[in-house]
């Protein structure tokens, strides 16, 4: 079983005060991959579409976020294969349609497949626009934009 020395990393120490000011519930998502220098190659061309950056990393992990290391691209733990779940996905907050168009772009530019190309996605709201991509891994990844205008129209 890896550890990944939590305790030498400044992002992973938190002062608990920080946790009230954070609106999301999430704290982080780790993926886990089969080919690390290939989803670390893909995640360095991707997220940086969405304002994000690498944060931390140590021997097979890598986190990336804006300020704090939200998505995490890994070797598993257990040293056991990694695989991706039916039914699962995670969608990343863009802060426009024009970075959702640069995500799904830079994603397929960087080998990932398509999985619902840039646009409204009015079944869930007239102010949602999304894209779909697929990793290297075959990991679902959503970016999505709030369109706030459109929400209150």
């Amino acid at each position: 079983m890896k550890t990944l020395g939590a305790a030498s990393s400044p992002y992973l120490q938190h002062p608990n005060t920080l946790m009230d000011d954070i609106p999301s519930i999430i704290s982080h998502v780790s993926l886990g991959t089969n080919q690390f220098e290939r989803a670390v190659a893909f995640y360095d061309q991707v997220m940086p579409t969405l304002g994000c950056h690498k944060i931390d990393e140590f021997p097979g992990a890598v986190a990336y976020g804006r300020q704090f290391p939200e998505f995490w691209v890994q070797t598993p733990f257990d040293d056991q294969p990694a695989a991706v779940g039916n039914g699962t996905h995670v969608a990343l907050i863009a802060a426009s349609k024009e970075a959702v168009h640069a995500f799904y772009t830079a994603a397929i530019a960087a080998g990932g497949t398509g999985d619902g190309e840039p646009g409204p996605r009015p079944h869930y709201s007239e102010a949602y626009y999304a894209c779909y991509v697929r990793d290297p891994d075959g990991h679902k990844i959503e970016a999505t934009f709030w369109d706030d205008g459109l929400a209150q129209a």
